[in-house]
Order: structure tokens, then C-alpha cells, then sequence
């Protein structure tokens, strides 16, 4: 565990994150940033759109695919694109002119920008593991137009409303993609949380059992039905590691390079207690709640029952969970470490059914960096290595080799990589490739494959357990609002309904 700050004596917030200390250090940023309001006033997404619906004799940009994604439907388009939104979407040969004109080969796809709602970039506090320039253009190179933030291992964590100010000043000038953040739910912080909601976040995550920092302690279950009626009151979303501490404090302790010891030390019944307290706390509340990275398998039908007496909840997994099973993990493998841990092979067949009839909602990475010599790559030491796999830049690549071997369309892989994550946080204009949506759009070889090689990835720290895979799809080109991801940082910071719905 690491430890910037530990929590204050009196049971309130670490003090790290104390507001006082946080606004000392906006001063101090912006002593050494005079700009920095300003550019995070003009980064900021506009709350109405500005483009106009006529059409017009040229375009600033024209699209030509003979296959593209077109709202959860594959087919031949000519998209028009004005002031970074679509604005005509007419099948292949209307013929309409641009002032910028792409023409996808017969071997490309066009597809939504991928929307990931779960990446730890760890800015400001902990920039030796990630940091907004290194994640956000590393999601470009894999064709990630959106993320969102988590609110931990930065340090302030983001549990305030000056933690959240700070965060954004420090992120505006680096964002290679659009960028939103959750905020936090911990011990001492609960009348934080409106104010946070007020000014944009998307949601509250919190812990049920320690989160590996000590500046983010978890809820006790007093805490969190206590922060669930407080968000059910102005109807913001619980996003929540559900692990069961009880469940895990009885559990073997790992240690070693066995892998079979570590995933014994997190049983899928930690997840399982969890989800159902989770739920029957969600009912009794009224609360909105999200599930974050599941993986066991065996708490599907709860969660199944719970949507099908009108909860609103919904649920998420990660490519690792889908794409890598126990049965490969070699001895000593830490790259491969994370939690909850990969399961079985016969865990994921579970999940890819859970998603294809619905009761898992979508995918997101959980791209969750760290230094290298936080892996234990040397010893293989499980149950000391970090819990995390660095994967946003991957992502795209690794569900659709899978899938592609599962016979699942790339239009339902977009599905559930960009439209529904857009739809869940309350981004209408993200996420599918029609008239009004930003032109936040893929230039994808589904059938081109290649080696990872992690030493190429973009992210800051270079291991993946993906290196040496052959993995299938390229990401060619990525495009936000209608301009070249990657090259520069013009990335926006969201709120939810900053991008309105066409």
C-alpha cells in the first residue's frame, strides 16, 4: 500500500485531500500556470451545440466508407461533417464535397469513437504511474475518443469540489481525447458529494474493502447506504468496487508466484456477498448504481433478478476478463495481476453470454497503470505485486480478436464498447456514428492483426500481459470532432449532457 496521507484522527478525510491543503495547491499551480484557468474555461465542452443542421454545398470534412457502423448497423455512407459534428449522413455515392476528404479502403471500417468509462490516470500525485498526455494519447492510438477519470491513486483523490478544480487545471492543456471524471465517495466526504455533482462529475465511486491507497478508504456498510441516500436524493450514480472485505479477510493471504494462490485469496464469493448487499441497499435507497469490473461469473443471476424487478442498475466488464483466463497465467506472471483477478475460461464463456442477452451492460479497460517495480516483476510475488493492467491502447483490439473467434459483429462489439457506456453517463451526442453525434469516429482493419509488442504502447509505464499475443484489428486512424487524435492536444473536459443529444 502506498501512503501520500493517512486519514485524519477524527475519522474525516485524509489530509491529503482536505480542502484547504487542495486550494493551497491551485494557488501554487497557478502561480506557475498563469494560464491555466483560461485554458480550462476553453477546454471546457460547450452546454449546447453550435453547429448548423442546413445542408450546406461543402462540408469541412467528408467521409466515404463502404462499410461503416452507422447506429448499431453496418452499411455503405458518406458522412458530412461541420464544426466537429456529423451533420449529413447519406449512403456511398451522394456525392457530397468537403473541404477535407477520407476514403476508407476495402478493408477498413468506420466506427464510433470507443467511449471508456473506467481509466485510473493518476494526475496530478502519482504522475511516475500515468498521467493525462501519456493515457489520453495512448487511448487515441487505439481508438478511444472518450474517457473518464477515477477519482483514485491521484493524489488529491478527487472527494472534493477544489480536488476536482484542481484536477481539471492540471489535465486541460494535455487531453488528447474528450476527458470526464468521477468523483469520490469516502469516509468524511459525504458533504462533498452535491457540490461535486453540481459541478460535473459523473458519478461517485467508492470501495468496500481497502483500495491499495489510504487516501481512499472504503465505506463500512453504514457509510455506504448513508452515501446512497444522499445520491438518490439528487439522482447521481454509485459506481462501486464490489468485493466483500469480510469475505476476503477470511480468505487465504497470497504470497508467492502461484497463481492459483492469488486467485484463491480472492473468491468469486467476495463478489458475489457483495453485489447482493450492493443491491438490496440500491432498492431500499432508490439509489442509481453501477457495478464496476465484474468477474465472477456466479453472480450473474442476482444481478439478473435485480434488473428484472426494475432496479436501475448496471454492470460493466473489463477485455482481461473476456479475453485471458486463470489456465494461462504463468507462474509469477504480476503483469497479468488485478482485482478482481482473472477468472476461468469457463467463467468468461459465462460473461460473453451475460452480454449478449443483456444482464452485463458493456466493456470498459480499467486501464490501471504503475510503476514497473510495483509489479514485482522480479520476484512474482502476487500478493505483493500491484493490482492493476494497463490496457486502454489495447482494448479495442483485444475484445474484437475474441469476439471475432466467437462470431460476435463488430457493430455489437461497438455496442457495447461505445453506445451503451455514452448512453449510461449521460453522453447522448457520443458513442454511434449518426446525424447531430460529434465526429468522434475509427478508421478500423478488423481483419489486419499484429504482435503486441508493449515497448510501442503509449502509456507511460511499458508491460502488458498482452505482449507477444497476435491480436486482430488495427486502429488506422482516429478522429476527434472530425480532427486527428494524437498528433495534438485538443481534447475537451465533460460533464454529463455536455455533448447534447442530436
Amino acid at each position: 500500500m502506498t501512503t501520500p496521507g493517512s486519514p485524519a484522527a477524527d475519522g474525516g478525510l485524509a489530509a491529503v485531500n482536505r480542502p484547504d491543503r487542495v486550494e493551497q495547491q491551485i494557488r501554487e499551480h497557478l502561480a506557475a500556470h498563469p494560464d491555466a484557468e483560461r485554458i480550462r474555461a476553453e477546454r471546457r465542452a460547450p452546454g449546447q451545440p453550435s453547429w448548423r443542421m442546413s445542408a450546406p454545398p461543402s462540408y469541412d470534412l467528408v467521409v466515404r466508407a463502404g462499410r461503416a457502423v452507422v447506429d448499431g448497423t453496418a452499411t455503405a455512407v458518406e458522412l458530412g461533417v461541420i464544426d466537429g459534428r456529423i451533420a449529413a449522413v447519406e449512403p456511398l455515392g451522394a456525392g457530397l464535397v468537403g473541404d477535407r476528404m477520407i476514403t476508407l479502403t476495402e478493408d477498413e471500417v468506420l466506427i464510433p469513437g470507443v467511449v471508456d468509462t473506467h481509466v485510473h490516470i493518476n494526475e496530478p500525485g502519482r504522475t511516475d504511474w500515468e498521467g493525462f498526455a501519456t493515457a489520453t494519447r495512448a487511448a487515441a492510438a487505439g481508438g478511444v475518443t472518450t474517457v473518464i477519470d477515477m477519482p483514485l491513486n491521484s493524489v488529491p483523490s478527487t472527494v472534493t469540489e477544489p480536488a476536482l478544480r484542481y484536477k481539471q487545471l492540471v489535465a486541460a492543456p494535455q487531453l488528447f481525447v474528450d476527458t470526464g471524471f468521477w468523483g469520490g465517495a469516502v469516509p468524511g466526504n459525504r458533504p462533498h458529494l452535491r457540490e461535486l455533482h453540481d459541478h460535473g462529475v459523473f458519478g461517485f465511486k467508492c470501495f468496500l474493502l481497502p483500495s491499495g491507497v489510504d487516501e481512499f478508504p472504503p465505506l463500512d456498510p453504514d457509510g455506504l447506504e448513508a452515501s446512497l441516500t444522499a445520491l438518490a436524493g439528487f439522482g447521481g450514480l454509485m459506481i462501486v468496487h464490489a468485493e466483500d472485505h469480510a469475505t476476503i479477510e477470511h480468505a487465504p493471504d497470497p504470497t508467492g508466484p502461484a497463481y492459483a494462490d492469488f486467485l484463491a485469496s480472492r473468491p468469486p464469493d467476495a463478489e458475489n456477498r457483495a453485489i447482493a448487499d450492493l443491491i438490496e441497499r440500491a432498492e431500499r435507497t432508490g439509489a442509481r448504481v453501477h457495478v464496476l469490473h465484474l468477474s465472477s461469473a456466479d453472480a450473474l443471476p442476482t444481478i439478473r433478478a435485480a434488473k428484472d424487478r426494475g432496479l436501475d442498475l448496471s454492470v460493466e466488464t473489463c477485455p482481461h476478463y473476456l479475453t485471458l483466463h486463470a489456465e494461462e497465467v504463468p507462474a509469477g506472471g504480476t503483469a497479468y495481476k488485478c482485482c478482481p483477478p482473472i477468472r476461468a475460461q469457463a467463467n468468461a464463456d459465462l460473461l460473453w453470454d451475460a452480454l449478449r442477452d443483456g444482464t452485463i451492460d458493456y466493456i470498459a479497460s480499467d486501464h490501471s497503470p504503475s510503476t514497473l517495480d510495483l509489479k514485482q516483476l522480479a520476484s512474482g510475488d502476487f500478493g505483493t505485486a500491484w493490482g492493476g493492467i494497463a490496457s486502454v491502447q489495447l482494448a479495442l483490439p483485444a475484445v474484437w480478436t475474441e469476439a471475432r473467434r466467437r462470431g460476435v459483429p463488430l457493430e455489437q462489439v461497438t455496442d457495447w464498447m461505445a453506445a451503451r457506456p455514452a448512453t449510461r453517463v449521460g453522453l447522448p451526442a457520443k458513442g454511434a456514428i449518426r446525424v447531430g453525434a460529434e465526429a468522434d469516429l475509427v478508421v478500423f482493419a478488423p481483419e489486419q492483426s499484429f504482435v503486441v509488442d508493449q515497448a510501442r504502447l503509449l502509456h507511460k509505464n511499458p508491460l502488458t500481459p498482452y505482449h507477444g499475443k497476435t491480436l486482430h484489428g488495427v486502429v488506422r486512424r482516429t478522429l476527434l470532432h472530425g480532427t486527428d487524435a494524437g498528433d495534438h492536444p485538443r481534447g475537451r473536459i465533460l460533464r454529463p449532457g455536455s455533448t447534447p443529444a442530436p
